[in-house]
């Protein structure tokens, strides 16, 4: 079990730089683009699509990172309570457990919407690439945030030690 999970944080590391690649191919792409609107009034037309599919690449592609490791912005606010009484593992257990299940319903919707707009042969604007990859794109992400929240839920609750990353 120990070499599955040390596997499963090696490639966790590839979304992780996905997301970082997408984030630098947009600071260039926004470089270049004011760059060209202000020196040769040239902007480059496809900079909003372009744009709106780096963000959502970069979204999602940490969207399973960041909720099982818990780097999501969170309100501390009981805390206290739940560590004088220790029952911190459970309480993280069972949200983890309740958002995998709620993230269910947002996977199966972009999935219906994403064949829904395969079906129409939506593309982009400037640059006609269908409008479905990215949105199955998204799909997979929530889904495989569902999956690892629901597995680290379980790991929470029944076997908190092999969550612990010994590798730092």
């Amino acid at each position: 079990m120990r070499r599955l999970l040390n596997a499963v944080r090696k490639l966790d590391r590839i979304p992780i730089l996905v997301a970082c690649v997408a984030l630098f191919g947009l600071m260039v792409m926004t470089f270049f683009d004011v760059f060209l609107r202000s020196t040769f009034n040239a902007p480059i037309e496809a900079a909003t699509e372009l744009t709106r599919i780096a963000v959502a690449v970069m979204v999602f592609a940490v969207l399973p990172h960041v909720s099982v490791t818990n780097y999501h912005i969170s309100v501390d606010l009981t805390d206290p309570v739940f560590r004088r009484y220790r029952l911190d593992r459970l309480r993280d257990g069972v949200i983890l457990i309740a958002c995998a299940v709620m993230m269910i319903w947002p996977t199966q919707r972009v999935i219906v919407l994403a064949e829904r707009t395969r079906s129409y042969g939506d593309v982009t604007e400037y640059l006609g690439l269908p409008q479905f990859y990215i949105m199955w794109f998204i799909a997979i992400a929530t889904g495989i945030a569902a999956l690892s929240m629901a597995v680290a839920g379980l790991l929470t609750l029944f076997a908190p030690q092999l969550l612990r990353d010994d590798t730092q």
